[in-house]
């Protein structure tokens, strides 16, 4: 289930417990994302007026960060690294916000993603877009001698049935 975004509430759209130094925000809608708002001891002295006053200021400031947000999507030049181990975690993540990426299959007939020439499995490749949840994505297909070239785009219902054959 695709939950939506939290939003500014008032007391009778939302529950609010204690759990150690976290406030839990549940909204009455159960197809909202809970919050779990990390406050510190003081959360025992609250009232829950004030956690939500709390919780509706910092939606507040992400909006109106949001608003003035202009993003500039980073490409890593070719012939330079797009992912980067991260060894606490154990899996590869992207250095920057666009991946040129070539679709393929393993001996299996199982599909493969190659980033440069790293080789990850389905999976793998999902662990690489987690650092990204949170925001959209598009995915451009184009064939693999031009994934260093941002092709044209036109808007329209394709002429031809699915799945596209090459």
């Amino acid at each position: 289930m695709r939950f939506k975004k939290p939003y500014i509430a008032s007391l009778d759209q939302v529950t609010i417990k204690r759990e150690a130094e976290y406030a839990v925000i549940d909204y009455v809608e159960p197809e909202v994302s809970s919050v779990h708002l990390k406050i510190g001891p003081e959360i025992h002295e609250m009232t829950d007026e004030e956690i939500l006053l709390l919780h509706n200021e910092i939606l507040e400031t992400q909006a109106e960060m949001a608003a003035g947000y202009e993003h500039v999507a980073v490409e890593i030049p070719p012939g330079k690294p797009q992912l980067q181990w991260f060894y606490e975690g154990g899996y590869w993540t992207p250095r920057g916000d666009v991946l040129r990426c070539e679709i393929s299959e393993d001996e299996e007939g199982e599909t493969v993603i190659y980033i440069d020439d790293t080789e990850l499995s389905i999976n793998e490749f999902a662990q690489v877009l987690s650092v990204f949840n949170g925001w959209g994505m598009r995915i451009t297909m184009v064939p693999e001698d031009e994934l260093d070239r941002e092709p044209e785009i036109e808007v329209s219902e394709p002429n031809n049935k699915w799945p596209m054959v090459h």
